[in-house]
């Protein structure tokens, strides 16, 4: 992409709902339905990516191992409600990588990016040094190819919304990455200023 994106003031609400399925509850019992899920999944004789987005999310898929074998990307800031935390995993990715990307904007450099990390099929730490992470994931779930006989999968943390339209509770958002999920950001992507 050709330039950053920024949400539109009157539009925020939008950006609030979950991209997919939405797990909720508090972080205990969203990681153990998470799992749950996924062993049923693996059962089947699925090759599964994961891709996650958020420092709580990463840290609960890291301290369960069966998730944690199928992480592909990581995107952190070493952040959460504002505060900084400290992450330690760094040593189970074969490479990280800095970027910066301020609050509430998606950086035009995200796209290739992320192409380029999900080509080399690496293990990817990518660090926000300065910003935030939480629209990234909209450009991650584009970049990520749809391909017979793999699943790709990304997740995020869904905070409590109380001003929004409907009320949505606390949890983990999966995004089943397909064509179809795709199209739905295209048309959130849409909505945002472009400059």
């Amino acid at each position: 992409m050709d330039y950053n994106l920024r949400i539109p003031y009157d539009k925020r609400h939008l950006f609030a709902e979950p991209l997919d399925i939405l797990i909720s509850g508090t972080r205990e019992e969203t990681l153990v339905q998470v799992e749950n899920i996924f062993k049923d999944y693996v059962k089947l004789n699925h090759n599964v990516n994961f891709y996650i987005v958020g420092d709580i999310v990463a840290m609960d898929f890291f301290s369960n191992q069966f998730l944690k074998s199928f992480i592909k990307i990581c995107i952190i800031d070493e952040k959460t409600q504002r505060n900084h935390i400290s992450i330690d995993f760094e040593e189970f990715f074969e490479q990280t990588i800095e970027f910066q990307n301020p609050e509430g904007i998606i950086q035009k450099d995200c796209w290739n990016l992320f192409k380029k990390i999900i080509k080399t099929e690496k293990t990817t730490l990518v660090l926000i040094t300065e910003g935030e992470e939480d629209l990234l994931i909209l450009p991650l779930v584009l970049e990520i190819p749809v391909k017979k006989g793999i699943k790709n999968f990304a997740f995020y943390g869904q905070p409590p919304i109380t001003d929004s339209k409907y009320v949505i509770p606390e949890g983990i958002v999966i995004v089943d990455v397909d064509k179809m999920v795709q199209e739905k950001v295209k048309n959130v992507i849409s909505i945002m200023e472009k400059f």
